[in-house]
């Protein structure tokens, strides 16, 4: 693609007045950008950035490949993603292993060597999270039993996820992204916010405010007949983290597991997991239309590496077709585009610029009351269902 401006945002729900009703959906459940539900829709794109060209001979109507070519954009690799499982290893594991071998040839070298893997294993979190994530759509391998296992054990339980629970509420994220049952309208909604209100969350995120109320939330699984199976797994899966921590620092390295595991999952972890969050979809708005509910953004090398990795970034493409493995995504997106359907004016030329418009209102939102209080709405059992909040107890407060 060229180069781009950031896309231009709706001037208000009464942008959509002038579009055919035909094209608005259905404003009783909240699905028409002229009437969305109260909390939503502030960031959705111009009517004029959302062209009606489909379906081609190569797209449906809803933006998935026709049957020939999804078959072939939905094939497994499992032998790769078992390379990946390992890969994830060696940038946590490994990394923390090279780190306990400079500083001990260089003692000095921990002033800079500890601090650096710190921030590290925060992103390192990310590569289990979007794995972890592929796990809940069967898509780490074809498999469903060998899926489950590696995807619960080798990856999922060492990063604090409950997998099927994950599953379950993911399932419902993406049946009616904002709909009644999203498990994560809290980290969603109410976007455009001021910069100083961005800000609170992600201080909050990084001193480990958020971190302490996921852990919190796994704590009290324990006491729940329901959640005590997967906080038992999840237990035992941090038993064997701590285990091969010390095979990897000795036990005099004991500390390895509470501060450079641990820790950087209650802090680093939270702040990109919020940002990638409201990157997905943060101030967008139900609707049949996955454009309406995912935004789109150009990706770099440098925002894959630690943000965005194993394609997640392409989300739109995800969310047009969630059984297509990530590393079809790319190739998916480049379909979408072909087609016309997605445009360069709803794409934004980097993340900094998304966050910029999701941190562009002039004033903090009111407390929402009444029949407005979208968080009084039934949640489906077991955690949030967004890519980017992976936690046992829910996203992290929006407020």
């Amino acid at each position: 693609m060229g180069a781009m401006s950031t896309p231009t945002i709706a001037a208000g729900p009464g942008a959509w007045l002038d579009v055919p009703a035909a094209q608005r959906g259905d404003r009783t459940e909240g699905r028409d950008p002229a009437h969305p539900t109260p909390g939503q829709g502030g960031m959705v794109p111009a009517p004029d950035a959302l062209p009606n060209v489909l379906p081609t001979d190569r797209l449906t109507a809803t933006g998935r490949p026709t049957a020939e070519l999804r078959a072939s954009y939905r094939r497994v690799p499992a032998v790769r993603n078992a390379a990946n499982v390992v890969s994830v290893w060696l940038q946590s594991f490994g990394m923390l292993a090279l780190a306990c071998w400079v500083t001990s040839v260089s003692p000095w070298s921990a002033l800079v060597v500890w601090p650096v893997a710190f921030v590290l294993m925060g992103r390192a979190f990310a590569l289990y999270a979007i794995l972890g994530h592929e796990a809940a759509h069967r898509l780490l391998f074809a498999n469903k039993r060998a899926n489950d296992l590696v995807g619960g054990w080798a990856v999922a339980y060492p990063a604090f996820v409950p997998l099927t629970a994950y599953r379950r509420g993911h399932m419902a994220h993406h049946r009616d992204e904002f709909g009644p049952t999203e498990p994560d309208l809290n980290l969603y909604e109410k976007y455009p916010i001021t910069r100083a209100s961005l800000w609170r969350k992600l201080r909050r995120d990084a001193f480990g405010s958020s971190g302490w109320k996921s852990l919190r939330g796994l704590l009290l699984a324990f006491t729940s007949a329901t959640g005590r199976p997967l906080a038992i797994r999840i237990a035992i899966g941090q038993v064997m983290v701590f285990a091969a921590l010390v095979a990897i620092g000795g036990w005099g390295r004991w500390w390895l597991y509470p501060l450079l595991w641990l820790a950087p999952w209650m802090t680093v972890w939270r702040v990109i997991n919020r940002l990638r969050g409201i990157a997905e979809h943060g101030g967008l708005m139900r609707s049949h239309d996955r454009r309406l509910t995912s935004h789109v953004v150009r990706q770099s090398l440098w925002a894959r590496f630690w943000m965005v990795p194993f394609n997640t970034g392409w989300h739109l493409a995800h969310h047009v077709d969630a059984g297509v493995p990530f590393q079809h995504l790319p190739a998916l997106h480049n379909e979408l585009v072909a087609a016309g359907w997605v445009v360069p004016d709803v794409e934004y030329p980097n993340y900094r610029a998304l966050w910029k418009a999701l941190s562009s209102a002039t004033t903090e939102h009111a407390p929402v009351t009444g029949t407005d209080q979208l968080a009084s709405s039934p949640r489906p059992a077991g955690s949030s269902g967004s890519l980017g909040s992976l936690d046992p107890s829910g996203p992290p407060s929006s407020s």
